[in-house]
């Protein structure tokens, strides 16, 4: 916001802090530190001008829509149907800024207790939110849970497959706290259980893993969550809510807390996100009163009506410090509201559709691209709607040529991972 404060002003607010000038003022930053020229900021622009600049300055970009997309790793160019715009475009729900008064938010209420009904259907456990941030800070929100229902300080097993980005918004978070991160390495692709076993002790908190994982295979999820509980740990995993047509839920197999990254449901790729992260949980009395963020419950009014409010709220600003679970402020309603709609709109034949279109296009992809000579698929793994190709060379000059003839192609590894330099 620009404020325009008058000579007056300024030296009202001068007097207020005790200093006569502006130099005095700054006279504590060393001069050699101060800039003694004029900022060079070039003139000011008409509004045709700068209208013109800004086109300008779009048309350097080459959107999903006007390339081939391959793009993955969290973001994908699925097919968005017409209904979700026209609903989520509605201005009651487009302009809605958050649920505090529940008299006055009913609409959004009631379309967040929707999402966290489907959430919980699609994902076979008890409990839902109503969203988190995106798909990484939902797998730090989904950890921090656990270290708070074991009382475990000790360690949080994470596995390399696992998206870089992820993991890195995981460290971020516990930073400044006790639990130590090992992070497993997954050279075929996977987490071998054999590998867990070895690590797993009396103080690990949880095991972190994602299926399909970030290089598109499958994890051997239901040996890894007996091998977690076996030792009193909780298995937390990150899923694609598309592969859920096909694949088992998290409920089904044993996860305690389940997350995922809603971008595929429904909400455009927006330039990498931030999109809505999903987060759902067993119902147990301990995991209901750590669940961060909002949670949203149906009741009835004086009048016997239905209705809905906000049940829960753990966070800093509605509870005391001391006893929030998290520092989240708010969530990501309207990509929530377009996740429930897309949901309701396909309903479970429609993703059970979805999935398979995914899977068998994928599998044709990959049959094609490694006929073409000196590509392999990287592992030998079964794979959902992404795969791990090997290519002749440098994987991220192959992009660029890629790129140059219409193709976003993928994303090089070598970005995350130096060993796979040549995979994509």
């Amino acid at each position: 916001m620009y404020v325009l404060n008058t000579p007056e002003d300024r030296q009202e607010m001068l007097r207020s802090i005790g200093v006569a000038s502006i130099e005095e003022l700054f006279a504590q930053v060393p001069a050699a530190l101060r800039l003694k020229r004029p900022l060079d900021v070039p003139r000011a622009l008409t509004e045709i001008e700068l209208t013109q600049h800004l086109h300008e300055l779009a048309a350097r970009d080459v959107p999903a829509g006007e390339a081939v997309c391959f793009l993955g790793g969290g973001s994908y160019d699925h097919f968005i149907p017409a209904v979700v715009d026209a609903v989520a475009g509605r201005s009651e729900f487009y302009t809605a800024y958050t649920p505090y008064q529940a008299e006055a938010s009913q609409g959004s209420l009631q379309a967040f207790f929707e999402f966290q009904t489907l959430v919980c259907q699609l994902t076979g456990l008890d409990v839902a939110n109503a969203s988190l941030y995106e798909g990484g800070s939902a797998v730090a929100e989904a950890v921090i849970m656990a270290l708070s229902i074991t009382g475990r300080t000790g360690k949080v097993v994470v596995a390399e497959s696992v998206h870089p980005e992820y993991r890195r918004a995981l460290a971020t978070y516990l930073t400044n706290l006790e639990p130590h991160i090992e992070t497993l390495p997954a050279p075929g692709g996977f987490l071998d259980p054999s590998d867990l076993k070895r690590v797993l002790d009396e103080q690990t908190a949880c095991v972190v893993v994602q299926h399909p994982n970030f290089f598109g295979c499958l994890e051997e999820v239901e040996e890894l969550a007996r091998l977690a509980h076996e030792r009193g740990a909780l298995f937390v995993v990150s899923f694609d809510p598309i592969s859920l047509g096909l694949l088992k839920r998290p409920g089904q197999y044993g996860a305690d807390i389940a997350v995922a990254e809603g971008q595929c449901l429904g909400n455009p790729m927006a330039y990498g996100g931030p999109y809505v992260g999903l987060l759902a949980c067993r119902g147990d009395k301990e995991f209901l009163r750590k669940v961060p963020g909002r949670l949203v419950g149906e009741t009835t009014d004086r009048n016997g009506k239905r209705c809905w409010v906000l049940t829960l709220q753990t966070r800093e600003q509605h509870i005391r410090r001391e006893k929030a679970t998290s520092n989240i402020c708010t969530n990501q309603g309207l990509f929530a509201l377009r996740a429930a709609v897309y949901l309701a709109a396909l309903g479970p034949q429609g993703l059970k559709e979805t999935a398979e279109l995914c899977t068998r296009k994928a599998h044709y992809a990959a049959e094609r691209l490694t006929q073409v000579e000196g590509a392999s698929l990287a592992f030998d793994r079964p794979f959902f709607k992404e795969f791990t190709l090997s290519v002749p060379g440098s994987a991220t000059d192959l992009l660029r040529r890629l790129f140059d003839d219409g193709y976003h192609a993928g994303l090089s590894l070598g970005r995350w991972y130096p060993e796979l330099a040549s995979c994509i």
